[in-house]
């Protein structure tokens, strides 16, 4: 999970789907994934250390991890984190570069590149919209692309992209049942301000 102070435009919602979509808090899953202690022990402690807002103990947790095991998807995973804490998005981008390389049918993994994308040096919302444009092909049932293409459609002025994307994201939300739940999300969106009046109408 990374924080909401860095994912602030993806929301509470979004932020447990990321963590529910990686997954690697649960022991077994580490072991399946080739993970044993002692370095299941580290990447457990390193997110420990992330869950307390220590992304420093975080680090000189990771950094106890075998070498052969650094770029070990729960390990990049972990280290996106630490750099989102610090607000290091160059470093925040590469690695997420290098999860969307080692899990290319993993959602959350081209929505954390679009995010760092966002925000990294010579980056900004059309490169990052960039990212997300080929990923919606790619998952057309993850309510979470549209949903943040409408928002940076919504940031460029393009209004009515960006109420094309938000009906595309809420038909799938509800179609998960918790419309009323992102609707609400997105009223609290600052990226979407400029159509708070119109989502508060929206109905699927």
């Amino acid at each position: 999970m990374i924080p909401k102070e860095s994912l602030d435009d993806l929301g509470a919602s979004n932020r447990l789907a990321l963590q529910s979509a990686e997954g690697y808090s649960d022991h077994n899953i580490l072991m399946k994934r080739g993970l044993q202690p002692p370095d299941s022990h580290h990447l457990s402690a390193a997110q420990g250390w992330l869950g307390l807002g220590n992304h420093t103990e975080a680090n000189a947790e990771l950094e106890k991890i075998a070498l052969t095991l650094r770029t070990h998807p729960s390990v990049l995973a972990t280290r996106l984190e630490i750099y989102a804490h610090a607000k290091r998005w160059n470093m925040a981008a590469e690695i997420a570069a290098a999860l969307v390389k080692v899990q290319p049918k993993e959602p959350m993994a081209w929505i954390t590149l679009a995010y760092a994308t966002r925000r990294k040096l010579g980056g900004g919302i059309p490169q990052a919209k960039e990212v997300l444009t080929p990923a919606q092909k790619r998952f057309p049932k993850v309510w979470l692309i549209p949903y943040n293409l409408a928002c940076y459609e919504c940031v460029l002025g393009n209004m009515g992209q960006a109420k094309l994307r938000l009906a595309e994201a809420f038909t799938l939300a509800q179609n998960q049942k918790c419309f009323d739940e992102y609707k609400l999300m997105a009223l609290e969106d600052p990226d979407l301000e400029p159509l708070w009046g119109y989502l508060d109408e929206l109905e699927i």
